[in-house]
Order: C-alpha cells, then structure tokens, then sequence
C-alpha cells in the first residue's frame, strides 16, 4: 500500500495538472458526483429559465488574500452551471471593516443572489457573520442557516457545501457511517457545527478535537473515521492514526499545496479517500446558489403576506383622531417593508415610519400579474366631505387585516394649506387612519416642498429670460448664454435641442457669430402669456394679486398642490417619462403665438434634479398595519385630483394576481372619478375593476332639499334626526352618480358611511334604492367606529363585483375636437343641455389646437358642490347651459382644462383657522389639535 504522503502527492498532482492554466473542462478534476451535481444545477437553472428567460442568478465571492487556482476553480464551475460570478478581491491583510463593507454593498444588491466568503478561519468573526444575509448566505455559516439546520429544517435552510461534500464522499467510499465514532479534527466554528447536525442524523457519534488538544492521541486511537478540518502541524505524528481508520480531509488548504508539508511517508493501512472535498464542496456550492435562485423567483410571485397586523381596541365614544392615532404604535417601516416583499435595496427610510420606495422594484416584478384595481370616489359631497379617504382605508383594513387578502391603499398626500385652514387633515379618521397622523398631514417626505422649490425656478427662470432679453442685445445675449471658458465656447445638451427644435442643425458655437443667426436664440417671450405663477403650500388669500417692484407686472401665487410639476408627477411611469413631461411644459407664449417650453428655458435637467426623490412613492401604514401608498396630491378641480400612477403601479404588482389595490378620486364622481377614467387610466394603462362609491345619510338629506350646510356651523335637526323623505328625494344624486359609473362599464358598489345619528330605516331605505339604480351591491360601513371590521361586507361585496368583471370603456375618443370632448362631458356626465363658450374661451381652443394640442383629453375644473356650474344647485339639476370661461393647457401633464366659472387657485384662511388648535408639547414633542 502507499503511504499517505504518496497519495497525497499523486493526488495533488493530478487536481493542478487539471485545473491549472490548461484545463480545458471546468469538471474535469470532480469525482462523478461532482459532475453530476453541476449537470442537475445546469438543468435545473435551464428550466428556470424557461419561464424567466431574463434571470440569471449572480454569486458573489469575497476573497481576501490571494487564490487564483480556487477562484479558478469557482468560475469554470459557475459558467458550466450558467451562472455568473463576481469575485471582489481583497489584500490578506485587510480588517474586520473593509470585509463587512464589501458584505453590506453585496447585501443590498438585488442583482446577486448568492454570497461566499473565501477568508481565513480566524477571519470569521461574529460581527462578520452577522453582516451576512442568510438568505444569500450559499455556504451556510450564519446562525439562521446553523439555527434552521439544528431545528430540522434542512429544506429551508443553506447546508454547508463542505459538511454536505464530507458526507457524500464518505458514503460513496462505501462507509457506512451509522454506529461509527466520528473524529472531527481541526474545525471551527459553523463547519463543526454543521458536521457535528449531519453526523449525528446519520447514526454516529462524534468527537471533535483542536490539533494541540492533550487527549488528542487517544481520541486518533478510537476513531473509526478522521476528518482533517485544517491543515495538521508537523508535530503530530501519522503514527497515531489507528490502521483501518479512514480519513478524509475538507481543508481549503489541500488545493493551495500546503498539503505537502504533511511528511512522514511509510506509514501503512489507512484508509484514505483520494477525492477532494474541496472540489465537491465547490460544485455543491452551485447546487446552493441555484437554489438561491430559485428561491428568489418564488418570492417574486403572488403570495399571501405574512402581515402582522396590528391589534385594535376601539372605545366609545370615540376619541379625536390623532388620540386614536397616538395610542397605536405602528411597525418600523422596515418590518413592513419586508412583510409585503420589498427588497432591503427598495426602500429608503425615512425616520422610524415612512419609507421611500424605489422604482427599480417594477423592473424586478415586470412579470408579475396586477391585482385587482378599485376606484373610491363620492356622490356630490356636503363642504364637510363625506369620507372617501376613511372608506378607502377601512376597505384594506378590512381585506387585510380580517380576510388575510393583501391589499393596499393609494392615497393623495394632502396640502398643508387645508391642514391649517378649515378642512384639517387628510389621514382618515376614526378607527380608519394612515398613522402616524401627523407625519402624514404635515411634509411627510418632502415631496410637495421640492414640487414648490422646483415650480418656483421655473417662474424664476421665465421672468430672468424676459428681463435679461428686454435689456441686451443679440451679441451680448449670445456671449452671456453660450459664455467663452478659457477661449472656448461650448453648448450645453440642452441648448444644443434647442438649437435643433428651431432648425440650426449645428453644434458649432462659432456658426452663431452671424447677427442674424445670434437674433434666433431669443425666445420673445410675451409677459401677458406667461402660464407658470409662483407657489406656496400655505392658504394666503393675499398672494392672489401682487404687483411686481419696479415692474407694472400683474401676477399671483397658487396653493403649491396647483402646480403643473404637481400633476406630471402623478401621471408620470418612470423617471425618463416624468423628464420628458416636464421638459415639454408649455410656460409661455411667444409674440408670435407659439409655445415656449421648460425645455426651451433650459431648465428641464434642474427641475428634474429637484424631484428626483419626490417621484419615489412614500410607504406607510394603516392604524391595522396594513400599507398604503401616499403620493402625490394634485387639485381635483384644475387638475385631475388622483394620486400617482407610479405608487397604484407599484402596489399592484406587489398584492399579486388575487390581491386589491385601492385607490382615491378627488371630490364627487363627476369630477374625481370621471377624471380618473378618462385622463389617468389613459396615461397608466391600468384597467379599473370596481368604482366603490360613497354615500351618507347627511349628503343625502341635502340633496333631497335639506337646509345649507356649512363648515364650522352646527348641523340643523333635519341632519340629526331620523326623515326617510329626504333621504329618498336626495338619492337622485346617488342614481346619476351610479349612471356615471356605469357609462364606463364598471360595476358599482356603494359604500354608506355610516354616522351615529344615522337610523336603521335610513340605512335600509338607502341601501334598496342603491341596489335599484344599479349597483352591484350598497353595504352599510361601520369603519369609523370600530375600524376595519366594520367593512367586512365592504370587502366581501367588492371581491364579488370584481370577479364579476369590467368592461370598461373611454367617455370619448380623444382625436374629437376639444369643444366636442368638453359637449360629451358636459351632456353624458354633468346632465347639461348644452355648453356655452366665452370669446376667450373659444380663442383658447383655436390656439391649442393650431398649436397641436387638440388631441390631449380634458379635465374639467368644475364646482364640485353640485353636478352644475352652481354650488347652491343640489340634487340632479336639468336643463343648464354650462359655461366655459376659459380654457388652459397642462401640456406636461398631458391635458386641456377648461375653466367653468371663477376658479381659485390659492384659497384663504377661514375666521377662525385650525391652527388657533395646534400645539406642541415640548417635554414629548407629541403635536396636538390636529385633525
């Protein structure tokens, strides 16, 4: 027999003569097993991509020190499998910092699904361990994988390439292994452990021993079988290693050659298992990472959150809402996050309960199927609002929270001027609120700031172009807009599409010397066309009129939500879309009647810049802990008063194909929810599945003749107590907002916000007459007062209607002329017998359309008081003439409004503000008086 230094030596030599530089397969040096696991990993990943042809799953190999042959080794075997690999390559020397930075950078990479870390022992320090991802942890050293392993849970859990490899070696030398006393030499640390769990599940009794262990001669002497798990010192003998005792070594160090120091040849009747571990672990190690894979694929697909959802226990009488708000402690964002499959690498944090999301995720989920899309919008509402945003998050709190169906509500983020004003806040209310209530009403991420920040350049940037035009001449212009920098004139990108929209096909500074040349780069913009007005998140009644210093310029200001920047960030798909947009707003016109755009001014990349982050949907929660999506917040009436496409695109790909998504329109049906069929869902693509639509008894009861209601002032006895005959005269409005609904083909469910003044023979009464006007189903709703429970019947009634199926249409085709378009609305929508255009008006629309514009669809900026131009005009008016006034263009945002009657665009304080009611404590810091 040969030595063990002979085989050793023979064996060594063999493994370098195939894996060296000449090697020319990848398993050329692996016993059949390891070529078989590469060839079931090649299979395996081959069918996987079948159905995902674009994933190819990415390993991840942090080295520090130098090991070209194992790193070889890992890349041939990774592009056998068809697996691509990245190895980040560190000096031997580097510290415990410098490994876990590369560890975390790996971590929050979604592209790579599997990480190995090829340091030495003494290297695998718990802060180290702890850094790494279980989930990407392919060698399974973290205590999560060690944890699962111990507890049995080998199929949901990584394995030890280099424990699985020992075994299979073993196994397949023909040892049986059961009964056997196992000697583990040299280990450390997961790999003891590991080898230890395998083991003992096989029947046999294990020792382990470090090589400088005093008992370590008489351990060798009982070992029926000796596993080397690092290299053995020159002091210890061969000699004591019984005869007939097999020995196997997994030290990474037998590749590397140290192996040779091992000596002592001549020492007869081992059993030696001449196959390397260290290949076999490697191949096992392939077999890991395309389970990684395949793990990760599985997550991607539609499954029911595993949702804590967070406990309610509702008093009576209830509480104020931010009392009910306070009293909930919500989830970390980050649990959440996790709860509803967003990747650490998709959401950034913002504080202890917000969290930006990241549009990357819809390039992660572009296959999977949307959930079903529900719209909540209103009957024609009283000034106090009828309580769309607590119906939309008592829906989800009831799917979620109670029917374990994954859901999310959208919500618009609201204006801070409302907050202060009169209206209060925007969160819901009751025991069906966003918390925490104050973070929602008040900045939240920032987003309407940057939206002010970036409109307010604009305006800037128009009055600087006009200013400075008005006092140089062509040369000097030119020299200051395209400035000489060390005797060279360059155009910036966006001069040069300037250059190229009004037909200079140059990029030659020195082409524009010519002074007829120098006069094109003038934009002439005409002051009295100028559309863009500065904008400020605050109710100020006396910024509607300012008068410039030292100009006789008249302007305003708007409320900030007014903003065109406001509107294109709802309607926007992706950040190149919102650019484009943004670029192609109209501003100005020229004295000769055309368009000047952002992109014209120069100003697109800066206003992009500044809502970079704002385009990122912002992630909170339910007082049920369920999610929900607040972005955007465009007015209802000069703009289409949805929240964004991106946050309703996001969330319907993350509840899944049997999972709601449900969002809110602004103000009654005719304006909010006919917008959002004719203007969003044209811009989205997103097909509607059900119109959820809100009635009270109090809406109701004015409808039906009721006395004025009015913000701040105590309701009257016919609100209060019970009167069945305005209940039934005042659904006259419910029936034509029913009517609405179904002109673009989507089932109907009412939901009656149920109020406690509210009888049960109201409740019944409205409820039959809805389901007689055609609707799908009318549920009574109790959200308000005992949360998401309240609108179990809600749900049930939704998921039935959904399943029922849409066939949803457009109100009219958009190549019509806009005069038809704004007829077709005004007549199928409104209930008008005709429209009436003012001289202005009319102009507006011959403008835009010589302009190219005539094709964009219309958002109506309307009274939402009453289906008429007259606030006062309750019930279903008949017979009107709607005027048109006048007749604007968002052109960024992509649609013409026309203006029926006086529309303000900056509102005012009341009397009495709400901020006469708002504190805060300053030893908690806790804010008071909301609402």
């Amino acid at each position: 027999p040969l030595s063990l230094s002979c085989i050793f030596n023979l064996f060594l030599g063999r493994n370098l003569q195939l894996l060296g530089k000449g090697c020319q397969s990848p398993d050329q040096g692996l016993n059949p097993g390891g070529r078989e696991v590469i060839q079931n990993s090649k299979e395996v990943l081959s069918l996987l991509q079948e159905k995902n042809p674009a994933f190819k799953p990415v390993l991840a190999v942090i080295q520090a020190g130098e090991d070209n042959l194992m790193q070889e080794i890992n890349q041939k075997l990774a592009e056998e499998a068809g697996l691509n690999i990245t190895h980040i390559c560190l000096p031997a020397d580097s510290s415990e910092d410098e490994i876990i930075d590369e560890i975390l950078k790996i971590n929050e990479d979604s592209r790579v699904h599997g990480l190995a870390l090829q340091i030495s022992e003494t290297s695998f320090s718990s802060k180290i361990l702890h850094a790494l991802k279980p989930e990407k942890d392919v060698d399974g050293v973290t205590d999560v994988n060690l944890g699962k392993l111990v507890r049995g849970d080998a199929h949901d859990c990584f394995v030890s390439p280099v424990a699985r490899a020992v075994i299979e070696l073993l196994e397949k030398s023909g040892v049986n292994l059961d009964g056997k006393k196992i000697l583990v030499i040299g280990a450390h640390g997961s790999l003891e452990a590991t080898l230890q769990c395998l083991f003992q599940r096989k029947g046999s009794m294990t020792m382990s021993s470090q090589w400088k262990a005093p008992q370590l001669q008489s351990k060798l002497h009982e070992a029926d079988v000796v596993i080397f798990g690092s290299p053995k010192p020159e002091e210890v003998p061969l000699s004591w290693i019984q005869q007939g005792t097999t020995v196997l070594n997994c030290s990474h160090d037998f590749l590397s050659g140290k192996w040779l120091q091992i000596g002592s040849p001549g020492i007869h009747g081992h059993s030696l298992i001449a196959e390397d571990v260290s290949l076999l672990a490697a191949a096992l190690r392939i077999q890991n990472m395309v389970g990684s894979g395949r793990r990760w694929l599985r997550e991607q697909q539609y499954r029911r959150w595993k949702l804590h959802c967070l406990k309610l226990q509702p008093l009576s009488p209830v509480p104020s809402d931010i009392e009910i708000s306070r009293a909930q402690t919500p989830k970390a964002v980050d649990v959440l996050a996790k709860e509803i499959g967003l990747l650490e690498d998709e959401i950034e944090i913002y504080g202890r309960s917000k969290a930006k999301v990241r549009l990357s995720l819809l390039e992660r989920l572009k296959d999977q199927a949307d959930g079903k899309y529900v719209l909540v919008a209103g009957i024609t509402p009283t000034p106090l609002g009828e309580g769309k945003s607590t119906v939309t998050i008592g829906l989800v709190q009831a799917m979620t929270a109670h029917l374990n169906v994954n859901s999310f509500a959208c919500l618009r983020q609201p204006s801070q001027g409302p907050t202060f004003g009169v209206k209060g806040g925007a969160a819901g209310g009751g025991y069906a609120q966003v918390i925490p209530m104050e973070e929602f009403n008040l900045h939240l991420t920032g987003d309407i700031h940057a939206i002010t920040a970036a409109n307010n350049l604009l305006a800037a940037a128009i009055d600087t172009r006009i200013l400075h035009e008005n006092t140089q001449t062509d040369k000097a212009l030119y020299n200051r807009l395209v400035p000489s920098v060390n005797g060279i004139r360059e155009f910036s990108k966006i001069q040069l599409a300037r250059l190229k929209k009004i037909g200079l096909k140059t990029s030659s500074p020195s082409f524009l010397q010519n002074q007829g040349v120098q006069q094109k780069i003038r934009l002439s913009i005409s002051p009295a066309d100028r559309s863009v007005q500065r904008v400020l998140d605050t109710n100020d009644r006396f910024l509607r009129k300012i008068t410039g210093r030292g100009t006789q310029r008249k302007a305003q200001f708007d409320i900030a939500v007014a903003s065109e920047i406001m509107a294109v960030l709802a309607l926007t798909d992706s950040l190149k879309d919102m650019k484009e947009r943004l670029g192609r707003m109209v501003v100005a016109s020229d004295k000769n009647g055309q368009p000047v755009t952002a992109d014209d001014l120069g100003v697109t990349g800066a206003l992009t810049v500044l809502m970079k982050d704002a385009i990122k949907p912002n992630l909170m929660q339910t007082l049920e802990g369920t999610p929900v999506f607040v972005h955007a917040g465009p007015f209802a009436n000069i703009a289409h008063g949805n929240s964004s496409v991106l946050a309703d695109k996001i969330a319907l790909k993350l509840v899944g194909e049997e999972g709601f998504v449900v969002t809110e329109a602004g103000f009654g049906a005719d304006i909010g929810m006919e917008k959002f069929f004719n203007i969003k869902c044209r811009a989205s693509g997103l097909v509607p599945n059900v119109v959820v639509l809100v009635a009270t008894v109090r809406a109701l009861k004015m409808h039906g003749g009721g006395p004025s209601v009015t913000a701040g002032v105590p309701l009257k006895k016919e609100y209060t107590e019970e009167n069945l005959q305005l209940v039934a005269d005042g659904c006259c409005n419910l029936k034509k907002q029913i009517q609405i609904a179904q002109l673009f083909g989507v089932p109907v469910v009412v939901a009656l916000n149920v109020f406690k003044t509210d009888t049960r023979a109201e409740i019944d009464l409205v409820c039959e007459l809805a389901k007689q006007a055609g609707a799908f189903d009318a549920v009574p709703c109790y959200h308000w007062s005992v949360g998401g429970k309240g609108s179990v019947d809600l749900a049930w009634a939704v998921s039935e209607a959904a399943h029922k199926g849409s066939r949803f249409q457009f109100l009219y085709d958009v190549q019509l002329p806009i005069v038809e378009k704004i007829r077709t609305i005004a007549q199928a929508v409104y209930g008008a017998r005709d429209i009436e255009l003012s001289s202005e008006a009319q102009s507006k629309i011959d403008r835009y359309t010589e302009q190219g514009f005539g094709n964009l669809p219309i958002c109506m900026a309307k009274t939402h008081l009453s289906l008429s131009h007259q606030p006062d005009k309750k019930g279903v008016p008949k017979d009107f003439i709607l005027p048109i006034t006048d007749v604007r263009a968002s052109i960024g945002a992509g649609f013409i409004y026309p203006l029926v009657g006086t529309m303000s665009t900056m509102p005012g304080l009341p009397t009495r503000p709400c901020f006469y009611d708002i504190d805060l404590d300053t030893e908690t810091e806790q804010v008071q008086g909301l609402f």
